[in-house]
C-alpha cells in the first residue's frame, strides 16, 4: 500500500510502480510489463517530451500518429478550459444538440471532399469505424439489398480494437487465441505491398493481381452479398504501406460497379498527414462513401472521433421517415471535445501546417531513404510525415531475422538512450512525428536512427546473425 505522501506527492520510482502495479496497458505484453514496466512521461512540448526523471526525448511518434498540432499549446488548453466552464456536457442523442458539435460538423462538412457532408461523432477511431460497418449494413437493406452486409477488408489492416473494428482489422500479431473474432460475412484480400511482390514481377503487374483478386472474390461470394470495402489510403500500423499507383482507384472503380459502399479510413491519414485535409480524394483521386476520422481532429489533446459520410446515404436513410439509427454513444459531440476539434482546425490552416507536412514531409523521405545502404534495412517508404523503416536479415531476398531477434526494439531501445522515441512493429521502426516538425528537427531523428541501427547491426552480427 502506497503511503499518502506517494501518492501526493510521487517519485519518479513512485510513479513507475503505481502503473506497474495497477494499469493494464493497450497491447501489454504481460512478461516485459511485469519485468521492466512503462516509460513515465510527465510534460510535452512541440515535438518534444519529458519523463518522470526530467529527460527529454524527441517523439518522432507524434503519440499515436495524432499530435499533429504539437503539444503545450496554451490556446488549445485554454479553449478546453473555457467550453468546460460554459458547458461541459451535453448529450446529442435524438433530438438534442449543442453549439460546438453543429459547429465542428459544418466545419468537416466544408474540408471533407464531395458530398460527404453528414457527421456523426464518436469517441475514437475505433468507434468511428465500428459504427461505419453498421452503417453499410443498414444502408443496404434500406436499398433492399438486407443479405448484402459482407465487409471486405485487407490483411495486415488494423481498424480498430472494438469486437467489431478488430474482427474487420487483420494486422500480424493482433490476433490472439484467447480472443475470439467475428468471421461471418468479413473478407480479407493480400495487402498492396509493393515490396512483398513476387519475384520479378512488376508493380502494374502486381496492381493488376490486386484489383482482380477483389473481383474474383466479388464472383465467389457474390455481389448481393458483400455490402462495402474498407481501406486505409495507406496502411498505417499494418507497416505503412504506400499501395501501387492506381490502385485505390481501381478498388474504388469495382465498389461502383457492383454497389459495395466505399469507407475510407482516415483515422492517421487526415487532418494534415500526408499534406491534405483528406488524403482520399487529394492524393489519390477516390470519392469515399464513408470517412472515418479521429486522431488528427483534435491532435490528441482530448479524444474525438467521426465518420463522415455522403448526403447520397443520408437520403437513402431518410427516404422512410419512420427509421430510427440506432447507434451512438455517450460523448458523441461531447461539447468539449469538439471545441478542441475547432480550435485544432483553427491553428492548422493558420500556421499552415498542412503545407509544412508536405514540405518537410518530402524532406523526410528523402533524408531517410539514404538509410537503405544500411545492411539492416530493406526499404525505407512512407509518404508525408508517416515514414518507416523495415528490417531486414537478406536485402536480396528480403528476408527477416527470426522474430525472436526483436530488432526493431532493440532499435527503438537503443534510440530511446540516445534521446529519440521511434516505434517498434514487428520488423519496422514506424514514425509520424507532429505537423509542426522542421528541417533540422529531421535531421535530429535521421541522425540518431542511424546511430540506434548501426548499434543494433553491430550487435547482431557478433551475435553470429548474417547481414546484408
Amino acid at each position: 500500500m502506497l503511503t499518502a505522501a506517494a501518492l501526493n506527492s510521487p517519485s519518479p520510482a513512485d510513479l513507475w510502480e503505481m502503473d506497474r502495479s495497477h494499469s493494464l496497458h493497450p497491447w501489454t505484453n504481460f512478461g516485459s510489463f511485469q519485468d521492466k514496466g512503462a516509460l513515465v512521461i510527465t510534460k510535452g512540448e512541440g515535438c518534444w517530451l519529458w519523463d518522470a526523471d526530467g529527460k527529454r526525448y524527441f517523439d518522432s511518434v507524434g503519440g499515436l500518429w495524432c499530435t499533429n498540432i504539437g503539444l503545450g499549446r496554451r490556446e488549445m488548453a485554454q479553449a478546453i478550459a473555457d467550453q468546460a466552464e460554459r458547458l461541459a456536457f451535453s448529450n446529442t442523442f435524438v433530438d438534442m444538440a449543442n453549439d460546438p458539435s453543429a459547429r465542428l460538423a459544418a466545419r468537416i462538412a466544408d474540408l471533407a471532399p464531395g458530398d460527404l457532408n453528414r457527421v456523426m461523432f464518436t469517441t475514437g477511431g475505433s468507434t468511428a469505424v465500428d459504427t461505419a460497418v453498421r452503417m453499410v449494413a443498414y444502408v443496404q437493406s434500406c436499398l433492399g439489398f438486407p443479405d448484402k452486409t459482407g465487409i471486405v477488408a485487407r490483411d495486415h489492416s488494423y481498424h480498430g480494437s472494438t469486437y467489431l473494428s478488430q474482427s474487420v482489422g487483420k494486422r500480424p500479431g493482433d490476433r490472439v487465441p484467447e480472443f475470439r473474432y467475428k468471421e461471418d460475412g468479413i473478407y480479407h484480400l493480400s495487402p498492396p505491398n509493393p515490396y512483398r511482390r513476387p519475384q520479378g514481377m512488376t508493380e502494374e503487374a502486381f496492381c493488376d493481381g490486386l484489383v482482380q483478386e477483389f473481383e474474383d472474390l466479388i464472383a465467389r461470394v457474390g455481389a448481393d452479398r458483400i455490402g462495402g470495402f474498407i481501406a486505409e489510403p495507406i496502411q498505417a500500423s499494418g507497416g505503412v504501406i504506400v499501395p501501387p499507383e492506381g490502385y485505390l482507384k481501381r478498388m474504388w472503380e469495382v465498389c461502383q460497379r457492383h454497389g459495395i459502399l466505399f469507407i475510407a479510413d482516415e483515422v492517421v491519414t487526415a487532418f494534415g498527414r500526408l499534406g491534405h485535409w483528406f488524403a482520399s480524394w487529394d492524393a489519390f483521386g477516390v470519392m469515399p462513401d464513408i470517412i472515418c476520422t479521429a486522431k488528427g481532429l483534435t491532435s490528441g489533446y482530448v479524444p474525438l472521433g467521426a465518420m463522415i459520410f455522403s448526403d447520397r446515404l443520408w437520403d437513402i436513410m431518410a427516404r422512410d421517415p419512420s427509421r430510427w439509427f440506432t447507434a451512438g454513444f455517450t460523448y458523441s459531440g461531447h461539447p468539449v471535445s469538439c471545441a478542441a476539434g475547432l480550435k485544432n482546425i483553427e491553428i492548422m490552416e493558420r500556421e499552415g501546417l498542412l503545407a509544412n507536412a508536405a514540405r518537410v514531409g518530402a524532406y523526410f523521405q528523402n533524408r531517410l531513404k539514404a538509410m537503405e545502404d544500411l545492411p539492416l534495412v530493406g526499404q525505407v517508404r512512407g509518404q508525408g510525415l508517416m515514414i518507416c523503416t523495415e528490417n531486414v536479415a537478406n536485402k536480396a531476398t528480403k528476408e527477416p531475422l527470426p522474430d525472436g531477434v526483436n530488432e526493431s526494439k532493440r532499435i527503438s531501445d537503443a534510440a530511446e538512450a540516445m534521446g529519440l522515441i521511434v516505434r517498434p512493429l514487428a520488423h519496422l521502426n514506424v514514425m509520424s512525428p507532429p505537423l509542426t516538425i522542421t528541417e533540422a528537427e529531421v535531421d535530429f531523428v535521421a541522425e540518431v536512427l542511424e546511430k540506434a541501427i548501426r548499434k543494433v547491426t553491430d550487435e547482431l552480427v557478433r551475435e553470429g546473425h548474417r547481414l546484408g
